[in-house]
């Protein structure tokens, strides 16, 4: 088989975990030298690919690679920009075929959500119909654990983690003042469509009484009257009250509890705000002293706190599209497959692109309580797996390590293309 370059490039909201898989990829490319030249990554994720804006990988010492494995965020930058149908916007398309062309670039490994799986899918089916040899396999990544066919999202058991661990720290600093202080205490998590990061809070609680006492679902229509009864009864059986929210909780219409206004890049509805705004609520219908907080980056940024199953995970999903890959698969996305409960055991499959591309995973009814506000036990021993072991980075005067990169710019050999 003769020896070709490779390209990988970072999608969407970034994670703490994001680049473990990164570092996969890379390292198995360099473990098959015979069929696999030159790494490439694109700046700022698929941009880089169309502004001929190229990092070339193999200037990368093993050691800084290495300690990809422990670093937050996206070593190669990341962006949210998404190529439309082939038809409307072929030029984009047929200018990543020429810059693939121009590098010799025959393996395209395009790490992120569902929109990321959408664009590997249709740059898969552009080189065909130009008869340019490109094997592209997406690489899953997001923190909202909405893609279908695997069983979790890497990225999203370190989220999981945080989020966790976070409400019972809070819920603590409530319970000890709320004699003569805050009542109430809202946190704001991430989750658009699906409800995963907010159920994770749900681990937090053991028993009865146990906070959080709420847990505010995009999946269960917001109904205040029912949210606020809940939250007042909490407050007088147990003193306070610690909720959860999503931040795409939205009424019965489809109307979210905080939507900014504008779209983003994807075309999805800004949100933002929905701890102040249920805030609010509280205090005009029941005047309780409250205090909110929103998790916003930290929660997918805290790679101090990962998962040693999520890191372990998204090591695996990268190594294994280079397997895909040189196994000549095509269009294809690793997958993760739970064997067993208990012991949780895994490993990863393969699914075709054309299932996983702009689809949605959201909470199965079973694993929301009837009262709407609070996990099942179903939905516990999905979630408890995948939170379990620890993976601290290395520390330097108190501080985690990060990799320190060269990210050496590749020489531009095609004119210039605006986007």
């Amino acid at each position: 088989m003769a020896q070709h370059n490779a390209f990988y490039a970072q999608s969407g909201g970034v994670t703490a975990v994001i680049n473990a898989s990164a570092c996969g990829v890379i390292e198995a490319c360099r473990q098959a030298p015979d069929q696999i030249g030159k790494v490439y990554a694109g700046h700022n994720g698929i941009i880089g690919a169309l502004t001929e804006d190229l990092i070339d990988v193999t200037q990368e010492s093993d050691e800084s690679i290495s300690a990809l494995r422990y670093t937050p965020g996206g070593a190669f930058g990341s962006c949210r920009y998404k190529l439309k149908d082939i038809d409307t916007h072929r030029a984009q398309y047929e200018r990543l075929i020429e810059v693939f062309k121009a590098h010799d670039i025959r393996y395209f490994f395009y790490n992120g959500g569902g929109d990321s799986a959408d664009t590997c899918l249709k740059v898969s089916q552009l080189s065909e119909k130009l008869g340019y040899p490109l094997t592209a396999i997406h690489v899953p990544k997001t923190v909202d654990n909405d893609l279908p066919i695997t069983d979790n999202s890497p990225g999203f058991g370190s989220v999981a983690k945080y989020i966790a661990t976070s409400t019972r720290e809070a819920s603590l600093d409530i319970a000890s003042m709320c004699a003569t202080s805050t009542k109430v205490f809202v946190l704001e998590v991430m989750g658009r469509h699906a409800g995963w990061i907010a159920a994770a809070g749900g681990l937090a609680g053991e028993g009865e009484g146990e906070p959080p006492h709420l847990i505010i679902f995009p999946e269960v229509s917001f109904n205040r009257k029912a949210v606020m009864a809940r939250v007042d009864e909490s407050v007088k059986k147990y003193g306070y009250c610690v909720i959860v929210v999503s931040e795409g909780a939205r009424y019965e219409d489809g109307t979210f509890l905080a939507d900014a206004g504008n779209t983003d890049a994807f075309g999805h509805r800004q949100l933002g705000g929905v701890a102040p705004t249920l805030a609010g609520m509280i205090k005009q219908d029941l005047g309780y002293k409250y205090h909110w907080a929103v998790a916003d980056y930290l929660q997918r940024a805290a790679r101090h706190l990962a998962s040693k199953t999520d890191v372990e995970q998204a090591y695996a999903v990268g190594r294994e599209a280079v397997t895909l890959a040189l196994a000549g698969k095509n269009s294809m996305m690793p997958a993760i497959r739970r064997i067993s409960q208990t012991p949780y055991q895994w490993d990863v499959i393969s699914a075709p692109l054309s299932q996983v591309a702009n689809q949605e995973k959201f909470m199965p009814r079973d694993f929301i309580s009837e009262s709407g506000f609070d996990i099942t036990q179903a939905c516990r021993d999905y979630l408890s797996p995948l939170i379990q072991g620890e993976d601290f980075p290395p520390f330097e005067n108190g501080l985690p390590k990060v990799a320190k990169l060269k990210l050496a710019k590749v020489e531009q050999k095609l004119p210039k293309f605006t986007l």
